[in-house]
C-alpha cells in the first residue's frame, strides 16, 4: 500500500480540496475496515480541525453514507465525528446494498456514454455475476480481499450489515491493521502542512500543545503548566547565562516557566534550570534542542539536526508531531 499511501499524501498536500475529502474519506473507511476505528476517528477528526468543512463531504455518495451508518451500528453508536451525518433507515439501505451486490454485471457496462443507447444495451447484453460483490453478498470477506484490487473499494464490504459487525471485531481481510497508525500519521502531517493551525499568541500555541497531549490545565491534572516566569527571573537567567535569549523564548518564560515532556519532545527548562556550555544555551532536558549563535538547533539522535528558524518554529513543529502523533 505504499504506493496508495504516497499518492494520498500527494493529494492532501496539492489537490483541489474535493479530492483532498476524497483521500480522507476513502482512507478513513479503509482504517475502518481494517478494524483500525481509533485510526479512523483521529484522521477525520483531525481533517474537521483542519479544514473546518462539513463531515458530509466525507460520505458524498450514497454506498460511503451508508458504509458509515452500517459501521455505526455495529460498534453500537457514532463517534463525536459524526454527528454532522444524517440518519438513514438502515433496513432500506440494506435491503438497496443486498439489491445491488446481487445485480449482474456486462462487460459493456461503461463502455458507452450515459443516454438512450446505453440503457438500451445494458438492457440486451450478456450479464454475469460480479465476482467481488458475490463474495461479499455470500459473506466472504476472505475471498473478496484476493479479488478486491491494488485499490479496493472498502466502502462495499463496510456498506453490508452482515459484515460490519466482523470488519468492526478487527477481521481486518486487507491485513492493514499494523500499518494503519502510520497511513493515519502520514496523511494528518499532510493535513497540517496544508492546513497550518492559527496560532497567532503564545497562550494559544502553549494552549495548543497542551490540547494535543490530553491534559487539562485547568483541573490541574498531569501535564499541568508552570506559572508564568517573572521579568526578574528571565533576566536573572540571562545573566547567570551570559547571554540575552531572543524575544520569542522570552516570551515563551513569561506564559509559562518550562513546559513538561510529552511523547515527542523533551521537557523545556524553566529560568532556573537553563544552563550554558562553551557559549551554547541548553534548553530541554535531555539537551536535545540548544539555542547557538542565535539560532535554535534540535539535535535527534535518529533524524539528525535541524536548525529552527526560531524557538517559537520549534514549538509550531511540536505541535504538528503531535498531532501526527495522536
Amino acid at each position: 500500500m505504499q504506493d496508495y499511501l504516497e499518492a494520498a499524501v500527494r493529494d492532501v498536500l496539492t489537490a483541489p480540496e474535493a479530492r483532498v475529502d476524497d483521500q480522507v474519506g476513502y482512507a478513513a473507511l479503509l482504517l475502518a475496515v481494517s478494524g483500525a476505528l481509533d485510526e479512523a476517528d483521529r484522521l477525520v477528526t483531525q481533517w474537521l480541525a483542519r479544514t473546518e468543512r462539513p463531515v458530509t463531504a466525507l460520505a458524498a455518495d450514497p454506498v460511503r453514507a451508508r458504509a458509515w451508518a452500517m459501521l455505526f451500528e455495529a460498534r453500537g453508536g457514532r463517534p463525536g465525528w459524526a454527528e454532522g451525518l444524517p440518519p438513514l433507515d438502515l433496513d432500506a439501505e440494506e435491503r438497496a446494498h443486498t439489491a445491488s451486490l446481487r445485480r449482474p454485471v456486462s462487460d459493456l457496462d461503461g463502455v458507452l456514454p450515459p443516454g438512450p443507447v446505453a440503457e438500451v444495451v445494458k438492457h440486451v447484453a450478456p450479464a454475469r455475476p460480479d465476482r467481488v460483490r458475490t463474495a461479499l453478498a455470500d459473506g466472504d470477506l476472505g475471498l473478496w480481499a484476493t479479488l478486491a484490487g491494488p485499490r479496493p473499494d472498502v466502502a462495499t464490504p463496510a456498506a453490508t450489515r452482515a459484515l460490519a459487525p466482523a470488519l468492526v471485531a478487527g477481521a481486518d481481510p486487507l491485513g492493514l491493521r499494523d500499518w494503519a497508525p502510520a497511513c493515519a500519521g502520514a496523511l494528518i502531517a499532510a493535513l497540517h502542512e496544508r492546513y497550518p493551525p492559527e496560532l497567532g499568541t503564545w497562550p494559544e500555541l502553549i494552549a495548543e500543545i497542551v490540547r494535543l497531549r490530553g491534559h487539562d490545565t485547568a483541573t490541574g491534572t498531569a501535564g499541568s503548566l508552570p506559572p508564568p516566569a517573572s521579568e526578574p527571573a528571565i533576566r536573572s537567567a540571562e545573566l547567570r547565562l551570559g547571554v540575552e535569549l531572543p524575544a520569542d523564548h522570552r516570551e515563551f518564560l513569561r506564559t509559562c516557566d518550562g513546559l513538561p515532556a510529552d511523547v515527542v519532545f523533551p521537557r523545556l527548562l524553566g529560568t532556573a534550570d537553563l544552563r550554558a556550555k562553551g557559549g551554547v544555551v541548553v534548553l530541554s532536558e535531555p539537551a536535545v534542542l540548544l539555542l547557538s549563535a542565535g539560532h535554535v538547533v534540535e539535535v535527534d539522535p535518529v533524524l539528525g539536526t535541524t536548525v529552527h528558524a526560531s524557538f517559537r518554529a520549534a514549538l509550531v513543529r511540536h505541535a504538528a508531531l503531535l498531532a501526527q502523533a495522536g
